[in-house]
């Protein structure tokens, strides 16, 4: 990584404004940041965190209309709309919309739905991942009328973020590492350093992509090796296999430890790793113009959305149990 990529400790740095199990899915009408911790939604204002609502599966998708209205996917396939004055209504949910990983509302009221996967819940990602699969597709979903469902595009390999941009969608394909503008497939920005997550839009007219784990030549070999990699799938436990994570180090038994430690015991920032925290602010072109690292040796891994609120921003660190207010490193990183 070189350029606007260039490694840095911006997020290790950076101060947590909430410390809190797994938190995802940081989304904002500007004012107000939401977010899900496992099976429950939160609301974020400095010094206080509230719950909002609680589920019977963990909360794999949110989305918030300009009006507040909250859209929510669960791991078990379904969709729920919480408007900001009425009552909670669940979503037509279809055999065609099993697996939400990311929602966008339009400037038009309707809802963009990111279906990772055909074959797998969004709880199941490393299994499509290391399966090779493309059985991703988008959907539109018509709130004003009746609520049906309109497919987008298909074929896409685990989308896993989506942002509604007046000249149209950008999404986050996952699996194949670069943004994609639906329908037509047009890619924008390619050869990612890692897996993108959610997309949301920055103040400036740009936008912010979290990227949730590295990409590293082991991972990369182990997906053209199938006979090796269907029995590591078959044998090993999946918190073990060679395969991406959202945080590393917990465990004698995952690999690429010894790459990791020199003669000193000490962690190398540049050592292969599976875990990395890594937040890229990109201009109205949707090009990086900078970006916000924890390495190889770091803590605030798995970084998987990024949103503004009130004049600040922040990113919500997976692996790392923390919400990162990112605002100061932000301002001195244009």
């Amino acid at each position: 990584m070189d350029g606007a990529l260039k490694p840095n400790t911006a997020l290790d740095d950076a101060p947590a404004a909430v410390e809190i199990d797994a938190p995802d899915n940081l989304c904002s009408d500007g004012d107000r940041l939401v977010f899900s911790s496992g099976d429950k939604v939160f609301a974020f204002a400095p010094g206080s965190v509230e719950e909002i609502q609680g589920f019977d599966a963990p909360v794999t998708a949110l989305a918030m209309s300009s009006a507040g209205d909250l859209a929510i996917g669960l791991d078990n396939g379904e969709l729920g709309l919480m408007p900001r004055d009425g009552s909670p209504r669940e979503l037509p949910a279809t055999a065609n919309l099993a697996c939400p990983t990311a929602l966008a509302f339009d400037e038009a009221g309707a809802l963009y739905v990111a279906q990772g996967s055909a074959r797998h819940r969004p709880s199941d990602w490393a299994v499509d991942l290391m399966s090779k699969n493309a059985f991703g597709s988008v959907w539109r979903i018509d709130l004003a009328g009746k609520g049906s469902a309109a497919l987008v595009h298909q074929g896409l390999a685990f989308p896993n973020g989506l942002l509604a941009r007046k000249d149209g969608l950008i999404v986050a394909e996952g699996w194949r590492h670069r943004l994609v503008a639906v329908p037509g497939l047009r890619p924008v920005l390619e050869k990612l350093p890692g897996y993108p997550a959610r997309l949301s839009p920055a103040a400036d007219g740009g936008a912010w992509l979290a990227l949730f784990a590295p990409r590293n030549r082991l991972i990369e070999f182990t997906l053209l090796e199938d006979s090796y990699r269907q029995q590591m799938m078959r044998d090993v436990p999946r918190e073990y296999w060679i395969a991406p994570a959202l945080a590393s180090g917990a465990s004698f038994l995952e690999p690429l430890q010894c790459g990791g430690v020199r003669t000193m015991g000490v962690h190398k920032p540049w050592s292969p790793t599976r875990s990395y925290g890594l937040v890229v602010k990109l201009d109205a072109a949707l090009q990086p113009v900078a970006s916000y690292h924890s390495r190889a040796n770091g803590r605030r891994h798995g970084v998987t959305s990024v949103a503004e609120a009130g004049g600040r921003v922040f990113a919500a660190s997976k692996g790392g149990n923390a919400i990162l207010d990112i605002t100061d490193a932000a301002g001195s990183n244009p």
